[in-house]
C-alpha cells in the first residue's frame, strides 16, 4: 500500500516512524508545510520507503494532487482540517483515517460524507487518537463480547512518571485544547438520558500498578461519538486521570475566570485576553521536555452474558520510550491511527462509508496489533 500522512508533527513522524516497518507498505510520503522539519526526520529515519512533500494544506487544489497520490491517508494535521481532507480524498476515491476533533462538529462533519463516500469506495474513520480513538475501540469490542450492555466508563490520562508540583503535570498536546477539556462541559448518559455535567466534577479515585491512587474527573469531549453508537445503554462516562489533588487546583483556576476564552482585561491601555496570558506564563513550565510521561487507561464495559452479569475491564500502562524517545502519549495515539489506516490498507476492514472506530475497527486484532508495538493492554472478564 501507499500511504500519505500529513503533517509532520509529532504524531505524523511517529506514525511514519511505525508505517516504514511493515511489508505490506511500499510508500510513504509525509507531506506539510514545514518541509524542513519533516527532511531533518526523514535524515533520521534514513528508510527509502520515504519521500518528503511540501504542502499548503489550506490550497485544496494542492492537498487533493497530495492526497491523490495515496491508497490511504493518515490526517495528522489540526482538526479544522478534517472535513476538507475527507471530502477531497471522497473525490480522490483514497481512503482516510485522522485524529479526530469535536469542536466546530469537526468529526460529525466527517462522518456527514458516508453516503458519498460508500459510493465512491472510500471508508472514513476519524476520531483515532488515544481518547476518543482506543476507548472507542475497546468499548466496541467489549460490547462484542456481551448480549446486553448497561454500563461502559471511560478512564484516560497522560500524566508525568514523575509527579511535580504545582500542578502535578505535563504538557503532551496542546495547552489550550486542554483548558478546552477543563472548562468545557461533560456529555454522559445517566439513566438512559444524555445530560451535561461539568468539567472537573465527581472527582473519585483509582489505583494503577505503579502509581498508587490517582483521581479521575469528568473533562469534555472523551465520550465523542459513543452516545450516539450506544443509544439505549444506562449509564455512559468519560473521566480523565490526573495525580491527587489536581483537579481542586484547575477549579481554581476555572473559577478565576483564567481560562476563560472571553475574559479579557487591559495592560496599558490595550486588551489582553487572560486565557492568552495563562498560556503564555504555562506553557513554558509545564511542557513535558526529556522529562518521562505515561498513559493510564481503564476502560469498563457492564451488561450481561447467557442472563448473568458481566462486566469486561480493559487495563493499559504504557510509558515513554527511552530506547526511541518517543513519549508515552505518541506511542499509543500514533500506533493506534496506524494500525487502523493499514487494516483499510491490506483488506481487513472492507466496510465502506464514514464509521467511528467503535462500529468498525477489530478489537482483538487491534489489541495483539498494538501489543507489537510495546502499548500492552490486558484484558479481564469477570
Amino acid at each position: 500500500m501507499k500511504v500519505v500522512v500529513l503533517g509532520a508533527g509529532l504524531m505524523g513522524k511517529e506514525v511514519v516512524r511505525d508505517l516504514v516497518k511493515q511489508d505490506e507498505v511500499r510508500k510513504v510520503y509525509l507531506a506539510d508545510r514545514a518541509i524542513r522539519q519533516a527532511e531533518d526526520f526523514a535524515e533520521e529515519l534514513l528508510n527509502e520507503k520515504l519521500d518528503i512533500l511540501l504542502l499548503d494544506a489550506t490550497n485544496e487544489e494542492q492537498l487533493s494532487d497530495v492526497i491523490g497520490l495515496g491508497d490511504i491517508v493518515v490526517n495528522a494535521l489540526f482538526y479544522t482540517f478534517n472535513e476538507a481532507v475527507a471530502r477531497c480524498a471522497v473525490e480522490r476515491g483514497v481512503h482516510v483515517v485522522d485524529l479526530g476533533g469535536h469542536i466546530g462538529g469537526a468529526t460529525e462533519k466527517v462522518l456527514a460524507l458516508s453516503e458519498r463516500a460508500a459510493a465512491k469506495g472510500v471508508t472514513l474513520i476519524p476520531d483515532l487518537g488515544v481518547a476518543p480513538g482506543m476507548i472507542n475501540i475497546l468499548s466496541g469490542y467489549g460490547a462484542s463480547l456481551l448480549d446486553e450492555i448497561k454500563s461502559i466508563k471511560l478512564y484516560v490520562g497522560g500524566v508525568p512518571v514523575k509527579s511535580e508540583p504545582p500542578l502535578n503535570y505535563n504538557v503532551v498536546f496542546s495547552l489550550e485544547g486542554l483548558f478546552d477539556h477543563y472548562t468545557d462541559s461533560s456529555r454522559v448518559m445517566r439513566n438512559g438520558e444524555v445530560k451535561e455535567l461539568p468539567s472537573l466534577s465527581e472527582i473519585e479515585t483509582l489505583e494503577f500498578d505503579g502509581y498508587g491512587e490517582m483521581e479521575a474527573f469528568h473533562t469534555s469531549g472523551g465520550t465523542s461519538t459513543m452516545l450516539e453508537s450506544f443509544p439505549n445503554i444506562e449509564t455512559l462516562e468519560y473521566k480523565t486521570i490526573r495525580y491527587p489533588g489536581h483537579a481542586e487546583k484547575a477549579q481554581l483556576l476555572v473559577d478565576l475566570g483564567l481560562l476563560s476564552r472571553d475574559s479579557t482585561i487591559q495592560v496599558d491601555g490595550r486588551p489582553l485576553r487572560v486565557r492568552d496570558v495563562m498560556l503564555a506564563h504555562l506553557t513554558p513550565q509545564l511542557r513535558l521536555g526529556d522529562k518521562s510521561d505515561a498513559v493510564l487507561l481503564r476502560v469498563i464495559v457492564s451488561g450481561t452474558k447467557d442472563d448473568h452479569p458481566q462486566t469486561v475491564t480493559f487495563n493499559m500502562i504504557t510509558e515513554k520510550d527511552p530506547n526511541t524517545n518517543e513519549t508515552a502519549m505518541a506511542l499509543a495515539t500514533a500506533n493506534t491511527i496506524s494500525v487502523v489506516a493499514q487494516m483499510i490498507g491490506n483488506g481487513i476492514i472492507t466496510k465502506r462509508g464514514a464509521y467511528p472506530p467503535e462500529n468498525i475497527v477489530p478489537g482483538e486484532l487491534y489489541i495483539a496489533e498494538m501489543k507489537k508495538r510495546g502499548v500492552v493492554i490486558d484484558v479481564q472478564q469477570a
